[in-house]
């Protein structure tokens, strides 16, 4: 298992080339190749937590062999103290005298019996303390043989998930700031690329109305004040890494696609109700200006283009396609059965 993972960490052959051309991968191309990263590195993290799992019930049977090695080392101690002692008393009661001064010592066939019964049943006490004793120990070398081949397999395999997980994570990061790289150079230059076209598994959504992303960290909300806004914040921040898929929050029509300016490359969206709502501080943009999107639908990726000071979605809605007409958008989902946290 952790031999197939590991092609998961190593980057797709038109990753570790640039351009256009064959070989290369474009900002469209990029942008496909990060989504796809984001499934690898999902599916990696699961298998990361089933070998997890599987890893603590291994640790959890080699304490269980100490436990039973703990026991085998009490019981072989106590089997060798009676050892000794029915050695002591074998030598007490002359077990240990030969047969012919046994025969001049006694004063009657009877006692002569008796003692030669006593001394077989002393023997065979002896011989079969002895046959356990060995037994225990064979027992307790085999068993510390296990507990140590246990903790060498635990080790290693901690390690090699902890490496796949690295290595995911690695090459996740890279092509996430390949792409800001991509997204910079557009905003820069004041042009959008053409819309990068994101193979989303299509699925129906449970409501009309979702979060602009699924996974996520509030940052700066509505209606804060600071040094990095002329007044007050005009929005929600999703602190999100960069590349994470960006959902329209309801059906709509997309009204602007800018790639310039302080919201760097940016998305109005026009819904139903009259409301609109802007995606800012994108990496790419995965639809055109007119195009019809449908609740749930990936319309771009988050990034930290323009004025921003780390990766993140900027989320505002509006009653107006223009700055200065933003309402709470925290609020305004609520109020439609997205409550956001």
């Amino acid at each position: 298992m952790l031999c197939a993972l590991g092609l998961l960490a190593a980057p797709p052959a038109a990753a570790r080339d640039g351009g256009d051309g064959p070989g290369g991968v474009g900002a469209a191309g990029l942008s496909a190749q990060v989504v796809r990263l984001y499934e690898d590195a999902a599916r990696a993290t699961q298998r990361y937590e089933t070998g997890r799992r599987e890893a603590e019930a291994q640790r959890a049977r080699a304490l269980r062999i100490e436990a039973l090695l703990d026991r085998e080392r009490r019981e072989l101690g106590v089997l060798r103290a009676d050892l000794g002692r029915i050695a002591r008393a074998q030598y007490r009661t002359s077990g240990g005298m030969p047969l012919t001064a046994q025969i001049v010592l006694a004063s009657s066939p009877e006692q002569l019996m008796r003692g030669q019964q006593v001394f077989s049943q002393t023997n065979l006490a002896v011989n079969n303390a002895i046959e356990k004793s060995r037994r225990a120990e064979s027992r307790l070398a085999r068993d510390e043989g296990r507990a140590a081949a246990a903790w060498r397999s635990l080790e290693r395999r901690n390690t090699a998930l902890a490496e796949l997980k690295k290595g995911v994570e690695r090459t996740l990061d890279e092509a996430r700031w390949r792409l800001q790289g991509e997204a910079d150079a557009s905003v820069t230059a004041g042009s959008c690329p053409g819309a990068a076209r994101l193979d989303q598994k299509r699925k129906k959504p449970t409501s009309a109305w979702v979060a602009p992303v699924e996974t996520y960290e509030l940052s700066a909300s509505f209606g804060n004040g600071g040094s990095r806004w002329a007044n007050r914040h005009t929005g929600q921040d999703f602190a999100v890494p960069v590349g994470t898929p960006v959902r329209s929050v309801a059906d709509g029509r997309v009204v602007a696609v800018s790639c310039a300016g302080a919201f760097g490359m940016q998305i109005v969206v026009r819904h139903s109700d009259g409301y609109y709502t802007q995606y800012a501080h994108l990496a790419s943009i995965a639809v055109d200006q007119g195009e019809r999107v449908e609740a749930g639908r990936w319309i771009g990726q988050s990034g930290t283009t323009g004025n921003s000071t780390g990766p993140h979605l900027h989320f505002e809605t509006r009653i107006t396609p223009e700055v200065g007409s933003s309402v709470d958008p925290a609020r305004w989902l609520a109020e439609r059965g997205v409550r956001l946290g």
